[in-house]
């Protein structure tokens, strides 16, 4: 078999209950993925008084955490193209659980930081990793709708974990561990890994055809024995005989790749530095303003409940639309939305401008995960979308102590205007340099159907 066909097998197929099931299993580990992310930004108020952590040592944990995700986005490229897509998503989505748990078990500042900066690389690891996987396995013309459902229902993990935290932190000086508990019930994943699929692609890319075409051929029994017999796919590219050989880090410096990760490692680095100075930080800084530990932690719930409505946004539009605009667009709201929020100390207006910026937020995430790995064929792709989304991590190991430095010289307010030059700049750059992939999405969804349909 010189070649299994595995793109075009897998776009001309309907969705079903493979792809049901599949989703359901990503949405799962996407919800404590989420649940798990902000677990010390909702606990650290509560710390501050019982263990008299500083804002400095707070930044310092949040920075590490982040070199933490890079460490894992790039390990996470190297496992999953080595041993599979399934095998890495199952891997990691332990991993991040395995080290919640023993944040449990911490007793200051130190092991708990070394904790978190564990589990925020097990959690980075398996985004990377989740992306992709959905990316090979659905068709082209609708995985940007069905990545923006994974994080519809994976996001809730966000508002029912800060509800969680709002009402546990305050009950006693140990309560806050619960919190880390409920971050390490993402083990439970492996309920789903049996009735998980290898990517056929991952084994067409490193030349297995035979492996990739018995994939194939299994899901295409069960999606006909469901929706009827199925229609021919399109005819196969040529490739080449030998196997390409394995991705390295120098093969981003070929000019179909670089492109591609400079502009994603724009986009991640701007998302990071955005999205966590906000969700980071928000508790720890209203806290510091003068509001009750459980109030601040209350309004920071009440805001992240727009983030699985932004994310069903984004499923409404991300197929019709070309993403680069969303994201621009999503973007520029982002960071007026943002700095409205840092200039008012009324609660009401606080939860308004924190729902919207947790929103659009959350939208402009889905779009990303969909419009990332498209920019890469599937030699380069785990790679590509590792290091762009491991460099943006990387790259808040800094906006913490930048965060920090300006609260603690310039005010409050100064955040925000900080946040919300982060956001604009990744706008921009969307805007003026991101390449376009709506019409070659729809190209190969015309190519996948055969003729007369």
């Amino acid at each position: 078999m010189q070649n299994s066909n595995a793109a075009n097998r897998l776009d001309r197929l309907p969705i079903s209950r493979f792809h049901k099931i599949t989703l359901v299993a990503l949405s799962f580990a996407y919800f404590f993925e989420f649940a798990d992310i902000n677990t010390f930004a909702v606990t650290a108020p509560r710390l501050i008084s019982l263990w008299g952590v500083t804002i400095n040592q707070i930044a310092y944990v949040t920075s590490l955490s982040f070199v933490g995700m890079f460490l894992g986005s790039m390990v996470a490229a190297w496992i999953a193209d080595r041993w599979g897509r399934k095998n890495a998503l199952t891997l990691t989505t332990l991993f991040f659980s395995l080290f919640s748990f023993a944040s449990v078990f911490s007793w200051d500042v130190v092991s708990l930081g070394a904790c978190r900066i564990l589990t925020s690389a097990g959690l980075s690891a398996m985004t990377v990793v989740a992306v992709i996987y959905l990316s090979e396995l659905y068709p082209a013309a609708r995985r940007g709708k069905y990545q923006a459902y994974a994080i519809v229902i994976g996001i809730c993990g966000t508002p029912v974990t800060n509800l969680i935290a709002s009402a546990v932190v305050p009950l006693s000086d140990w309560s806050w561990r619960l919190v880390y508990l409920w971050g390490a019930l993402g083990v439970f994943f492996l309920v789903f890994v049996r009735h998980l699929k290898e990517s056929p692609r991952w084994y067409e890319s490193r030349g297995d055809h035979v492996r990739a075409d018995a994939v194939l051929r299994e899901i295409e029994e069960q999606v006909a024995a469901e929706k009827g017999p199925l229609p021919e796919p399109a005819a196969p590219a040529p490739v080449p005989d030998a196997p390409p050989a394995r991705a390295r880090l120098r093969l981003l410096l070929q000019k179909r790749y670089l492109f591609p990760t400079l502009l994603l490692s724009v986009l991640w680095v701007t998302q990071s530095i955005g999205f966590f100075g906000y969700s980071s930080w928000a508790p720890t800084l209203l806290a510091k303003e003068g509001f009750s530990v459980g109030d601040s932690i209350f309004y920071v719930a009440l805001t992240t409940v727009g983030a699985p409505l932004g994310a069903f946004l984004a499923s409404q539009i991300t197929d019709r639309f070309e993403r680069r605009w969303c994201l621009a667009a999503f973007g520029a709201v982002i960071a007026v939305c943002g700095l409205l929020y840092g200039l008012t100390f009324n609660p009401v207006l606080i939860v308004v401008f924190g729902f919207l910026v947790n929103l659009f937020e959350r939208g402009y995430t889905a779009l990303a995960y969909a419009y990332s790995p498209e920019l890469f064929d599937t030699h380069g792709r785990s790679l590509g979308t590792g290091v762009s989304y491991g460099l943006g991590r990387l790259s808040n190991a800094v906006g913490p102590l930048i965060i920090a430095g300006l609260y603690t010289g310039a005010g409050y307010q100064s955040v925000f205007f900080f946040i919300a030059g982060t956001w604009l700049v990744g706008a921009l750059a969307l805007a003026l340099f991101g390449p376009s992939t709506r019409r070659a999405r729809l190209q190969r969804a015309a190519q996948a159907r055969p003729v007369g349909t």
